[in-house]
């Protein structure tokens, strides 16, 4: 019903930068919170950033400054620009969407929904 894709992951050098994408897809009425989440090998899924639909971004505390979340809420699309990319940002980066759905007697309900996730590799 819902579908979110990421893209833009990849291998980089230290210090380097990518941009991911997430687009959402499907029968939404709107999106509320999107987020940013990581898994590191041998470690628990941490938030790297979430925005509201109207609001700025927050981030974790070991991205601020150089990570930017930005959202294209008419394209149901998010954006993370990762600069300054050090070797422990290396991860699989999902996006993490609370959507807004129609049900089928007309009442609106929210659904959670996560992308497939795309690998990130900060290496020299």
């Amino acid at each position: 019903q819902v579908q979110l894709v990421e893209s833009g992951g990849g291998l980089v050098q230290p210090g380097g930068s990518l941009r991911l994408s997430c687009a959402a897809s499907g029968s939404i009425i709107s999106i509320n919170t999107m987020a940013w989440y990581r898994r590191a090998p041998g470690k628990q899924r941490e938030l790297v950033a979430v925005a509201s639909s109207g609001g700025s971004a927050n981030y974790a505390a070991s991205v601020k400054g150089r990570f930017t979340m930005s959202r294209d809420n008419a394209k149901n699309t998010v954006y993370l620009q990762m600069n300054s990319l050090k070797v422990e940002d290396t991860a699989v980066y999902y996006c993490n969407a609370d959507v807004v759905l129609r049900g089928r007697f007309g009442h609106d309900y929210t659904t959670d929904y996560w992308g497939q996730g795309t690998q990130v590799t900060v290496s020299s």
